[in-house]
């Protein structure tokens, strides 16, 4: 059996983040948490189930785990989970994460200084069992879609050149973050809101980052404008005849086309089922025709 029959994650190729090379199909860990972390969140219903998604998305190929500290509820926390179910780690698994934002033990969200970013690395380290993070995105809030990420970006800098951080990436951005952050230090990857329905401007920093070298890691590729909601409703018409077309579903689709803008396209599709994360891992070996590829382009520019 082939590599990419028995390890379908690797169907789409690689990327490297700075000297990490990783498939391009990725796995998010957000909905492993299960119970409410940022508006409605479809989890795991249990956390034996829980790491055993983990474990099989890794035997599917799968070497790309996004996650956060802030991924937690009242019963489970993603990074917890990640260490139980994975470690010792493989030397090629790649665990990013984030910070700036943050939730107290009750679950009311805050924003860190600069001087608390340290405080925010150090808990992600404590609860994966790392003395290293592999890849750290600096999230930002939706106060500073046109502020600056410099003195946060910078602390990211001086915790890299420590060695508690292996390499940068920035979230929820601009191009003008993007060239902010990199007069600053290496950016590896921009992880922003981005699926079929996205808007123009972000195609536009979609392809910057193609031009630069730089991953650009989608997150709400199923959902789109539901976010949070996940991958329920309806879905686009085009979607819908494109998904009929090849026998699968519209979620397919729409991963499929979203790896299709690009080869430093990564994809971070999150369940908690395990159904789902073998159909999300089978995307990557669906290649769409220019004709389909266009129509579903013509979607763009709802819900985000």
């Amino acid at each position: 059996m082939s590599d990419t029959r028995a390890r379908p994650a690797t169907a789409a190729g690689t990327w490297k983040l700075g000297d990490l090379t990783v498939n391009r199909v990725g796995f998010g860990a957000m909905r492993l948490a299960g119970g409410s972390i940022i508006g409605r969140v479809g989890g795991s219903a249990d956390r034996e189930k829980s790491v055993a998604v983990l474990r099989r998305a890794v035997e599917l190929g799968v070497n790309h785990i996004d996650t956060a500290s802030f991924y937690f509820s009242p019963t489970r926390s993603a990074n917890e989970l990640i260490n139980r179910a994975l470690a010792p780690y493989a030397d090629d698994l790649v665990i990013a994460t984030k910070v700036w934002p943050a939730r107290n033990p009750s679950g009311e969200w805050w924003w860190a200084e600069p001087e608390q970013l340290r405080g925010q690395v150090e808990e992600n380290l404590r609860q994966l069992g790392r003395d290293h993070l592999d890849v750290v995105n600096l999230r930002l809030p939706p106060s500073r879609a046109t502020g600056s990420l410099a003195e946060h970006f910078g602390v990211l800098a001086e915790l890299r050149d420590a060695g508690l951080i292996r390499h940068l990436g920035i979230s929820n951005v601009t191009s003008a973050h993007l060239a902010e952050a990199r007069s600053i230090a290496p950016v590896v990857c921009v992880q922003n809101a981005y699926s079929v329905d996205a808007p123009g401007t972000e195609q536009e920093l979609l392809r910057e980052c193609g031009e630069l070298g730089i991953a650009f890691v989608p997150f709400f590729a199923i959902a789109g404008g539901r976010r949070e909601e996940g991958a329920g409703g309806t879905d686009d018409e085009a979607v819908i005849a494109v998904a009929r077309a090849h026998g699968v579903s519209p979620a397919q689709v729409r991963l499929a086309w979203t790896l299709g803008q690009g080869s430093h396209v990564l994809a971070i599709p999150g369940t908690g089922d395990p159904d789902h994360l073998t159909e999300n891992v089978a995307a990557g070996a669906i290649r769409l025709t220019d004709e389909e590829i266009a129509r579903l382009g013509s979607v763009r520019g709802g819900g985000e």
